[in-house]
């Protein structure tokens, strides 16, 4: 049984705050508080600071090292390899514990309190999560900062969303991944779900059958966006405006393409519900799409522009060439980030690359907006 945690590294003293108290920490941590005392009692990752009448409270640090056991059970470690590593973590593994990590809840919150955590890391009542045996390093997501465009506050929700995907709990996930009324999909894709589906399709998994986290957050994402687009859409008829098929509405159609090997094209279903927020009309082009049916739906559409929207790095761009060809006039954006895949398509004024999502819809609605 480990019984310390081993000295502080000698590169300078980390930065303290006032301590925590279990129940502070369980909330945060979305475990019961009879779990902190056995992973204490067991592992040695209890509170290491004294207050006045020799009250334990827990530091950032003894945080941190709890997130990283927390992290590193959710994903298969056995508790005690989870524990020794959390024991055994520097300084900056420790930092990024507390970035990606959940905030801080009130100490007064009267949240209801997350399902316990059993000693094996499986949260009680949610039965299969014993199955998953992910690799901390296949890839990158285990030490990965919480990039493309989560901002810091958006960061602990990027992490609960993976650890529900990795823990296949589809109703957490799409509590998660609601977007609100208000809401704006450009936004919720930048913050949320982008660096959310990066983080898991880097995670190397080993799964029961029929067990697939990206299927989870694939599901939940694509329930989100046809929840808002469905109650958009509802709000814009009761206040008087033309339903989306209306043929005033479908002058004026962006046509969006996803990469032809795209299992689930996530990124543009939610340019078509961004583009719905602004009041625009959008079709997404499903299933087998051959360049010869490619420029059937162009020819029966008539779009004022045609996207090929996808997250993947080097993607099949045969029909941007087949509609440029035999639509030389039409605008057609592709969202492309690495450079040296911009040179395969065409070099014409009314076909631009964009690098970034948020750059791809603006450049839309420039377009269908005049």
């Amino acid at each position: 049984m480990t019984t310390s945690r081993p000295a502080q590294d000698s590169g300078g003293s980390r930065p303290s705050g006032p301590g925590l108290a279990v129940a502070a920490v369980a909330r945060r941590l979305g475990v019961a508080p009879a779990t902190l005392r056995t992973w204490d009692r067991r592992y040695g990752l209890g509170p290491s600071d004294r207050t006045a009448g020799s009250h334990r409270r827990y530091t950032p640090d003894d945080v941190a090292r709890l997130l990283v056991m927390r992290r590193l059970t959710l994903e298969g470690v056995a508790p005690v390899d989870a524990a020794q590593a959390a024991l055994e973590a520097d300084v900056e593994e420790l930092d990024e514990a507390q970035r990606s990590g959940p905030p801080v809840p009130p100490e007064s919150s009267s949240e209801p309190e997350a399902p316990p955590v059993r000693e094996d890391g499986e949260s009680a009542g949610r039965p299969g999560r014993a199955h998953l045996r992910a690799l901390p390093g296949g890839g990158q997501g285990a030490h990965a900062a919480p990039g493309h465009g989560a901002g810091q506050n958006a960061s602990g929700k990027v992490s609960a969303v993976v650890d529900a995907a990795l823990a296949y709990d589809q109703g957490r996930c799409d509590d998660l991944l609601r977007i609100p009324a208000q809401g704006d999909p450009a936004v919720w894709w930048a913050n949320l779900l982008e660096p959310a589906w990066s983080r898991v399709a880097e995670r190397t998994v080993l799964a029961g059958p029929g067990a697939v986290p990206e299927v989870v957050l694939a599901t939940a994402a694509l329930h989100a966006l046809r929840s808002f687009t469905e109650a958009f859409e509802q709000a814009v008829v009761q206040n008087g405006g033309p339903p989306a098929n209306h043929p005033s509405r479908m002058r004026n159609i962006v046509l969006i393409f996803a990469a032809p090997d795209e299992a689930v094209p996530l990124s543009a279903h939610a340019l078509a519900a961004a583009l719905t927020a602004k009041g625009k009309t959008a079709r997404i082009v499903t299933g087998p799409a051959s360049t010869r049916r490619s420029l059937e739906l162009v020819t029966m559409v008539r779009p004022a522009a045609l996207v090929l929207a996808t997250t993947q790095r080097r993607p099949d761009i045969d029909v941007v060439h087949a509609v440029h060809e035999g639509f030389p006039d039409l605008p057609i954006f592709v969202g492309l980030r690495r450079d040296d895949v911009a040179t395969e398509i065409p070099l014409a004024a009314q076909v631009q690359r964009v690098r970034s999502f948020t750059g791809l819809l603006h450049e839309v609605l420039a377009v269908v907006s005049t």
